[in-house]
């Protein structure tokens, strides 16, 4: 009875938060933040991306397993050499305004992406295309001279600049979705807004009240609507993980998705349920190092920094969900066969040394800095604890600052911090997908740091079709970013949490990518 109840009372709460009476929807789902834009081509976090991957839909899409299958694109041809492609688009596919998905509008879509003004981070994937990056540098204004061009309606020609094994993942990424130009035209950046949007995924957007409920619908249009069980889903930003877990627990919500959802006190308790799913994937929490601020300029600093953080303490006592510390920035199993080199583990002796011969001996004369985290409580601890390590081992005096997740990514874009809580997921299963991160335009990059020697090393592997040689490029490139430069600090490798009855709710799985589409999923 009081589930019941919970229900009901969650329903009126939602009804009179969204503004119109509604039944509740098919799913509820409950993630830590708001999302920050739900344009394909901005979308930079996965909180964005999960909404932004349901309206929108490219050339493949990905499955519950993590792995690429056809979407817009119901076939494709590649060359012998894997550097031309000619997909031919559905005939059945249509904007949700109804005109039909043509293949200009993936040309339009990746020229906007393109294009500097657009302020795209995820820009760097589209390099992978002929002439891409000279489109976007400027060194050329034709678009005719980038390798993506359409033969007809429902035929799309693209060239590569090199063999990319994962093109096809690329493919499946939201970035690579095609977008209505006549929409974005007439409306500006409010062309993302309800009433104005215009879409081709598996879902539209029926409501979005800021900070309070997002509610999606079926699309009828879409080409596979058959196979979309959930005809409305409704997702809620809750960034207090003991509200967000009460809510799951008393039935006021489906799904649980985000790592940081997870209270550290009763880690060990939820391990225990049959509702708490775990799995090995692709991402990395780690700390960027602002490399273009006094004392942080100086790679003996950073490297200092690094040494004097115990991961093993951080993993044991405050995540303990079985995660691993990390000594690259790649997690263990990406790519074939590449083994990530070895980082700079725990060594407060060192790490002293370092700062004393940077000219601070014990931490005297050090600057005031701060660190950057976000407002949930395996953050803080985790703040907490490197906060004390750095005091411990450094002598340094590190303030905690706290931000909501728009504005953290806001100053992290704009370098406005000294070190900052970050973490990445990888879009593919490739160390390029972390790795091509850190070159110096790659709009992820947000640490400043700028190295020739690095750039080179990512563009050679890119070019280089040897897996071995490939993997041997791979490796002297993160030796730089994590122990010969230490531009930034790994820390752990998650696990994916989900919280779900896996006895009524299917199509959540664990996969590599962390990637669970809601077009998957069914009550049984």
């Amino acid at each position: 009875m009081l589930r019941t109840a919970c229900r009901i009372l969650f329903c009126i709460l939602c009804l009179a938060a969204c503004g119109r009476v509604q039944p509740r929807a098919d799913l509820v789902f409950i993630q830590s933040a708001e999302p920050e834009t739900l344009d394909p081509a901005i979308v930079s976090d996965q909180v964005s991306m999960r909404l932004s991957s349901a309206l929108f839909e490219g050339l493949c899409r990905f499955n519950e397993h993590g792995k690429p299958e056809a979407g817009m694109a119901k076939w494709w041809e590649a060359s012998p050499d894997q550097k031309h492609y000619v997909f031919h688009l559905r005939e059945s596919v249509k904007w949700s305004d109804g005109r039909p998905v043509v293949a200009q509008d993936f040309v339009d879509a990746w020229l906007r992406m393109l294009k500097p003004e657009t302020g795209a981070d995820y820009t760097s994937l589209l390099h992978v295309i002929r002439g891409g990056k000279e489109f976007t540098e400027g060194k050329t204004s034709d678009a005719n001279r980038v390798g993506v061009r359409a033969i007809d309606t429902r035929s799309l020609e693209v060239w590569l600049e090199n063999p990319t094994p994962f093109f096809l993942d690329l493919c499946a990424l939201v970035p690579f979705s095609p977008v209505p130009r006549r929409t974005i035209e007439q409306h500006g950046t409010a062309w993302i807004k309800p009433a104005h949007l215009v879409n081709n995924g598996a879902y539209l957007l029926d409501s979005w009240r800021i900070d309070d409920c997002i509610r999606l619908r079926k699309n009828p249009s879409y080409w596979d609507a058959a196979n979309v069980k959930m005809k409305t889903v409704e997702v809620r930003p809750v960034a207090d993980a003991n509200t967000a877990l009460n809510f799951f627990y008393t039935g006021q919500c489906d799904l649980m998705m985000d790592k940081g959802m997870t209270p550290p006190t009763l880690a060990g308790k939820l391990k225990e349920q049959p509702w708490f799913h775990t799995g090995p994937f692709l991402g990395t929490w780690f700390i960027r190092l602002n490399t273009t601020k006094p004392p942080f300029t100086d790679p003996r600093v950073r490297q200092a920094f690094a040494l004097a953080v115990d991961k093993q303490r951080i993993v044991q006592n405050i995540t303990q969900l079985g995660e691993a510390a990390a000594h690259g920035i790649t997690p263990p199993g990406v790519g074939a066969d590449y083994q990530p080199p070895a980082g700079l583990d725990f060594d407060p002796m060192k790490a002293r040394e370092l700062l004393a011969a940077a000219g601070f001996p014990s931490g005297k004369g050090f600057p005031l800095v701060e660190y950057l985290h976000l407002p949930l409580p395996v953050e803080r601890n985790i703040a907490v604890e490197l906060q004390a390590m750095w005091q411990k081992h450094l002598g340094v005096t590190v303030n905690l600052r706290k931000q909501e997740q728009k504005i953290w990514l806001s100053s992290m874009r704009s370098l406005d911090y000294d070190l900052c809580r970050s973490s990445w997921v990888g879009d593919y299963n490739d160390p390029s997908t972390f790795l091509d991160m850190f070159t110096t335009d790659n709009g992820n990059n947000n640490t400043g740091w700028r190295s020739a020697a690095y750039d080179e090393r990512i563009a050679a592997a890119a070019r280089e079709a040897d897996p071995v040689r490939r993997n041997k490029l791979f490796g002297e490139a993160e030796q730089m970013l994590v122990r010969d430069e230490a531009a930034v600090l790994p820390v752990y490798h998650y696990v994916g949490v989900q919280f779900y009855h896996s006895d009524r709710l299917t199509g959540v799985r664990a996969n590599l990518i962390d990637d669970h589409p809601f077009r998957c999923m069914a009550w049984k």
